[in-house]
């Protein structure tokens, strides 16, 4: 006698008072559904704009004039025997990328307000997927930083192979920060214009267009106290050869303060993910 076999779909338990196991678990099985909207986002964000992807290339580039202009030029800040062009791209490279996750991921939930009250998922996704395509930037970005090292005449050292490490403490600060802008953005609509202030105002405090070796030694360490000084100076660190000075206690304080905001920010998200449906 043949035996009939039935294909039985995948059952999805929700369940309020789960272990968290049970949810970094959906985490995993919802992949597809980041990759599909890192996919969205970035064929989305230069729709309908009259040069397209063109934008990715252009913004850096008129940043990187404006700044070598004005602190490079006018204010003749120093930047050691390296050209102020580089100095600034390679600072450029990590707030760029930090500046515009930070700013999608914010307004994520929000964004998607229809889906998120339509089907279940693990929330976390949205704002993570907005992080993830802003990637793309990133590396056109980094593939100019090669093109100006060879134009000045800058081979990269073995100090290159750190920079992962760097995108990785800049990566923990980012999803930190992004989570809990993302979360009290539903609650509080308020975030939607604090966000672009802090972002305006942390370019102006971080060493985005000068070197950090011009604040003094004395306040180094408080001035560490914003985590994209270490990432910064990383950065330029690993990609100038070892020509941009790296303040390590402060770099140290930065993982630090980017570790707590990671761990206190995946805990809000998750305590808000639980009536985001409702107050959304």
């Amino acid at each position: 006698m043949a035996i009939e076999e039935t294909s039985q779909p995948d059952l999805l338990l929700i369940e309020p008072d789960a272990p968290a196991l049970h949810y970094w678990r959906d985490l995993w099985r919802y992949r597809e559904l980041l990759w599909f909207l890192v996919w969205r986002d970035v064929m989305v964000r230069y729709k309908q704009t009259a040069i397209g992807v063109i934008w990715t290339v252009l913004r850096p580039l008129l940043a990187m004039a404006a700044f070598t202009v004005v602190f490079g030029v006018l204010a003749k800040m120093p930047s050691g025997d390296v050209p102020y062009p580089l100095l600034v791209f390679a600072g450029l490279l990590p707030w760029t990328f930090f500046a515009n996750a930070l700013s999608e991921s914010s307004g994520s939930l929000v964004g998607n307000a229809n889906l998120l009250t339509k089907v279940y998922f693990p929330r976390l996704i949205v704002p993570l997927g907005s992080i993830l395509a802003s990637v793309v930037d990133l590396v056109v970005s980094l593939a100019l930083m090669g093109g100006l090292m060879l134009w000045y005449g800058f081979l990269p050292g073995w100090r290159l192979a750190a920079l992962p490490l760097f995108l990785l403490l800049c990566s923990l600060f980012l999803c930190g920060a992004g989570l809990w802008f993302a979360a009290l953005n539903v609650k509080y609509r308020d975030f939607r214009y604090l966000v672009p202030f802090l972002l305006q105002f942390g370019l102006y405090v971080s060493p985005v267009g000068f070197s950090s070796a011009v604040v003094p030694e004395s306040w180094r360490l408080l001035y560490s106290l914003n985590p994209m000084v270490g990432v910064i100076d990383g950065f330029r660190w690993a990609l100038l050869g070892g020509r941009g000075e790296v303040f390590w206690p402060g770099v140290a304080l930065s993982t630090l303060l980017s570790l707590l905001l990671l761990v206190s920010g995946v805990w809000f998200f998750r305590r808000t993910e639980r009536i985001l449906a409702d107050v959304i």
